[in-house]
């Protein structure tokens, strides 16, 4: 499942379930569950939380910062081996 990136204030579905910190998120997230976080509002510290719980596998994400957040999100599913990278560059020295 992709991630979704939700704005502050839009309505939650009913099947979301809120994890409060990665440990519980990977285990919500093992259970099946559709996880979601709430990301701090300073942007670094979005974008750090969002990676460590996406990694986790959190699936829904409250922020603000919504691109900044999508794009982190990408890379880190990139890195976890779930989506191909939007580039890939091979460098011949």
């Amino acid at each position: 499942m992709s991630p979704a990136v939700v704005a502050p204030g839009a309505p939650p579905d009913p099947s979301w379930t809120p994890a409060g910190s990665p440990a519980e998120a990977a285990a919500l997230a093992r259970a099946g569950a559709t996880v979601l976080v709430t990301l701090p509002a300073p942007l670094d510290a979005a974008l750090a939380a969002a990676a460590v719980y996406r990694w986790h596998g959190a699936g829904v994400f409250v922020t603000e910062h919504t691109e900044q957040v999508r794009q982190a999100l990408e890379m880190t599913d990139s890195l976890a081996g779930r989506r191909p990278p939007a580039l890939a560059r091979r460098a011949l020295a």
